[in-house]
């Protein structure tokens, strides 16, 4: 069988059985677009929140006034709303805004999980509807059908939320807060980072933060003004401690790459930039997650918490939502997991005796082990000359698919190459004109399902990878 019909038959196989981990993959990048548009209403309700509360910087009685009303319907609302569009269009927009305020007034808790729940699933309703009665309009009464399908399905969502679809995900949700709550209250939370930390360098670090301790986060933000929930995954000390010791003992490329590492994640919050250090070094996974342990374990001692969910995970986003009384807790947490990590990663890469190469080979045969999938190759017949568009993609769009597109796009530009677009997208999002996908070999199943006619490039590394330097040499050669 020859290489191209092996391609062929891999691309086809992973298209029929996706990965468990792929598709937990996929949920997460869709609960990220569900969330990170909004952010900056997060954070505009975080800021308010910090300042004006009665333990706030400046108390301010009239702008408190604004604190509950726009967590309860404001936030809510504009997550249905994105849900619903990712699913239905405008149309799905309007249907999740509608199921969204039946929530919001039958529960007594922010309506955070159920909005993420209830947006979807008013676009995915008139989605279907929509195309059940497609070509089936008489012409001329387009716009009442339109008009009036939508306003009766959202009344019947309207109400169906407020009577069963509310209470039910209220319950779940305070079953859930009663969990997390008596691993609080038994000094157990450090014990999240044996769950956080391996899920996060698998990517699925999007799943258990917007699906998970942001909305915890924001329960208890509006009760105290802070929550240690928008910490116990996103602390930015573990992977520091991580990249600090590849570049004290690391060998070769690993040890020459992780300083400018450490300026992107630590100050620009990608965090995603220290996932093949760990996948390259599998032991240090302990160090990680004993670093992030020691950071809870901080956090809590000293009563800290954040006012919104930082986004990116930078130190400046720390910082910038850290609320009155929080600094020294905060700051002590991300130093404390930072040096825990940096010491026994250290050891680790000290005792290692192994040569980087290996390391290196079996970092991206693991990678796709846990991918399920076979070789990667170019699509054939694809004639280098032919390249004008290069997507750089990655879970949200937004992280590491912006950085290594700005990356590559300053090596064109340093090596004369002009003529080629580079831009970043969500995976799902990478536009059909597209003649190279260039995607972190960990969500390579993912872009290869989303997009299996095109050519993928995967890398293990967003700063200097070994694909991406033959790209640039084959686009040089043009």
């Amino acid at each position: 069988m020859g290489e191209s019909a092996r391609v062929t038959d891999n691309v086809e196989e992973i298209n029929k059985t996706p990965s468990t981990r792929a598709k937990v993959q996929a949920f997460g990048g869709f609960l990220t677009n569900m969330v990170l548009p909004n952010i900056g209403a997060f954070i505009a309700w975080g800021l308010l929140t910090a300042l004006f509360i009665p333990s706030g910087w400046i108390p301010n009685e009239e702008l408190a006034q604004i604190v509950g009303p726009a967590i309860k319907y404001l936030l809510p609302l504009l997550l249905a709303s994105t849900g619903g569009r990712m699913v239905g269009g405008q149309r799905g927009a309007v249907m999740g805004a509608i199921g969204a305020i039946g929530l919001i007034v039958g529960s007594d808790i922010p309506m955070f999980l159920g909005a993420m729940i209830i947006g979807p699933l008013g676009g995915l309703i008139i989605k279907k509807f929509d195309n059940l009665i497609e070509n089936k309009i008489p012409a001329g009464f387009e716009m009442i059908v339109n008009n009036f399908s939508l306003g009766i399905l959202g009344f019947l969502l309207m109400i169906i939320s407020f009577y069963f679809i509310g209470p039910t995900i209220e319950s779940a949700n305070n079953l859930v807060t009663a969990a997390i709550e008596a691993l609080v209250a038994t000094g157990l939370l450090p014990l999240l980072s044996l769950i956080n930390e391996p899920a996060k360098v698998l990517f699925l670090n999007n799943v258990i933060d917007q699906g998970i301790y942001y909305p915890l986060g924001m329960q208890a933000a509006a009760e105290t003004g802070k929550s240690i929930y928008f910490t116990v995954a996103s602390n930015p000390g573990p992977g520091l401690g991580l990249l600090l010791a590849f570049t004290v003992f690391g060998k070769k490329t690993a040890r020459r790459t992780a300083p400018g590492a450490i300026i992107i994640h630590f100050f620009g919050g990608i965090h995603e930039l220290y996932f093949p250090y760990v996948l390259m070094k599998p032991l240090t996974i302990i160090g990680m997650i004993a670093g992030g342990a020691s950071g809870i374990a901080v956090f809590s001692l000293f009563d800290a918490g954040l006012v919104a969910g930082p986004s990116p995970g930078s130190i400046f986003a720390y910082l910038g939502l850290t609320p009155k009384g929080s600094f020294i807790g905060i700051i002590s947490g991300v130093l404390v997991a930072a040096v825990v990590t940096f010491l026994i990663t250290a050891l680790i890469l000290k005792l290692d005796k192994s040569s980087e190469d290996e390391d290196i080979s079996a970092s991206v045969e693991k990678s796709k082990a846990m991918k399920q999938e076979g070789k990667k190759s170019s699509t054939p017949g694809k004639k280098d000359e032919e390249i004008n568009k290069i997507s750089f993609v990655c879970d949200a769009g937004a992280g590491s698919s912006a950085m290594g597109a700005t990356t590559f796009r300053k090596k064109l530009q340093k090596n004369n190459i002009e003529g080629i677009e580079v831009k970043h997208y969500r995976i799902e999002d990478a536009p059909e004109h597209s003649d190279i996908i260039v995607v972190h070999e960990d969500l390579e199943e993912r872009a290869r399902r989303a997009h299996p006619d095109k050519e993928i490039i995967s890398i293990g590394n967003y700063l200097n990878d070994p694909a991406l330097s033959q790209l640039l040499d084959r686009l040089k050669r043009d």
